[in-house]
């Protein structure tokens, strides 16, 4: 019996390791995929404060790990399929086992949303991504196309135009989304070059990898070929916890919390992105791991 496990080691669920095992809380947190969860898939990290030139995401994140690790947190690299209220507590039920908790701190964060175009699924892992970061590094030397127009999109893009020999920014609009700082480096680019006002319609290719788009103008309809071989997916985030709809209050698959994190469920916190909210920056995410991990001691101590 654990006294808290978080799911999630994010930055929201490493600072509530942090703040819980400071508490000398029993703390175990699982973690499905990488310690850090988007922000380690990050390059360049420059609105965190205490970090003037910015930071690279896997090294904060590595730094958020090694201080919950010295508060005494625990940490299993399993998924969890479903959360449960039991008379003992909380059950936390993974692919590997199952485990019990006085209380539990959901931090799972969101995924990447996809186009759910034909050939998407397809290409995965062949010339589709969703990780610059991850997979730039495969496409040095050759044309490639990022899709969106946020913060993301455009970093994704400006990092890729180190490696590739052409990056192409798609967009359904002419406005970005994204801040103004980025936009203008990205302007001042001369290997981006911008497709404005028009949708990737469908992913084509050979046998082994993803050699070309079609796009489609919002406007007109009119198609257009797009030779590129890698294309990297950033059109926003969707809630990472399905399972959770039918034990906790949500909105859009989003968890719905007061403002010390509580969701409906008593001794059931959430924090990050996984929550029911308007931004997601690391450092709101850290705001909410801090708010949780003090919201969970003061529920136990009681």
């Amino acid at each position: 019996m654990y006294d808290v496990i978080i799911i999630g080691a994010g930055p929201a669920g490493l600072t509530a390791a942090i703040y819980t095992g400071r508490a000398k809380l029993n703390t175990l947190i699982i973690e499905s995929n990488i310690i850090g969860g988007n922000t380690a898939m990050t390059d360049l990290i420059e609105n965190y404060p205490g970090f003037p030139f910015g930071i690279n995401g896997a090294e904060l994140m590595e730094n958020f790990w090694r201080q919950a690790q010295r508060f005494g947190a625990q940490l299993k690299m399993e998924e969890v399929v479903d959360l449960q209220v039991v008379p003992e507590g909380k059950k936390v039920i993974t692919t590997e086992g199952e485990y019990l908790a006085r209380a539990v701190i959901i931090a799972m964060g969101a995924r990447r949303r996809e186009l759910q175009v034909p050939g998407e699924k397809e290409y995965l892992g062949r010339g589709v991504s969703y990780c610059a970061t991850c997979d730039g590094a495969f496409f040095q030397g050759v044309p490639v196309a990022v899709v969106g127009g946020g913060d993301s999109a455009v970093k994704e893009a400006l990092y890729l135009s180190d490696i590739a020999s052409k990056v192409y920014l798609i967009h359904r609009r002419e406005q970005f989304r994204a801040h103004q700082t980025a936009v203008d480096k990205m302007l001042e680019n001369d290997k981006i070059e911008l497709k404005l006002n028009k949708v990737v319609k469908r992913v084509e290719g050979n046998q082994s990898m993803m050699q070309r788009l079609v796009l489609a103008d919002v406007k007109t309809g009119q198609e257009e070929i797009l030779e590129a071989e890698g294309l990297f997916v950033a059109i926003g985030l969707v809630a990472a916890a399905d399972f959770l709809d039918t034990l906790v209050e949500t909105v859009d698959g989003y968890i719905v919390t007061d403002q010390n994190m509580q969701t409906s469920v008593e001794g059931i916190f959430a924090a990050g992105d996984i929550r029911f909210k308007q931004y997601r920056q690391v450092a709101t995410a850290v705001g909410d791991g801090a708010l949780a991990g003090i919201a969970v001691t003061g529920y136990l101590k009681e």
